[in-house]
């Protein structure tokens, strides 16, 4: 299997669940088919700019904005008119024609609470891994699109 393959495997599982240490990222990898070296997977977390952070009672790798991404939050956000959501949804209203862009932008950010996004012309559907975690995704939503601007 490729690195690209490799690497891309490495954002999904530091993306969709809580990874506290090079072993157990190791295991996660050879359950996927990927068996790699601890200097190969230094290298990995390195070149696709994976941090390890403190969350307060532990450690965890999460995924750093890229630079184009640091880059883009403020006219991204200058972008959205209204974020509005129910207990499951959330949708964010945007300038004709920037839905998918500031789509794009949330999926590059790679919040593990947020399964995907869905883009039209003008509306943003962002839909939260589960209902109790739709507050704390429109927190965020919040904190990216309008508060940092």
């Amino acid at each position: 299997m490729d690195k690209h393959a490799r690497q891309f495997a490495i954002k999904e599982i530091i993306s969709s669940k809580t990874v506290a240490s090079q072993g157990e990222l190791r295991h996660e990898l050879k359950k996927r088919g990927f068996t790699v070296t601890q200097a190969t997977l230094s290298r990995d977390l390195k070149e696709l700019g994976v941090a390890r952070v403190s969350t307060g009672e532990s450690m965890k790798y999460v995924l750093q904005p890229t630079a184009e991404a640091q880059i883009l939050r403020p006219l991204v956000g200058a972008q959205v008119m209204a974020i509005n959501a129910n207990e499951s949804m959330i949708v964010v209203k945007t300038l004709p024609g920037s839905a998918s862009v500031v789509g794009e932008f949330l999926d590059t950010l790679g919040n593990a609470d947020i399964i995907g996004t869905i883009a039209g012309d003008n509306t943003l559907l962002v839909i939260p891994q589960s209902q109790k975690k739709t507050h704390h995704v429109l927190e965020f939503l919040k904190v990216k699109l309008i508060e940092e601007q």
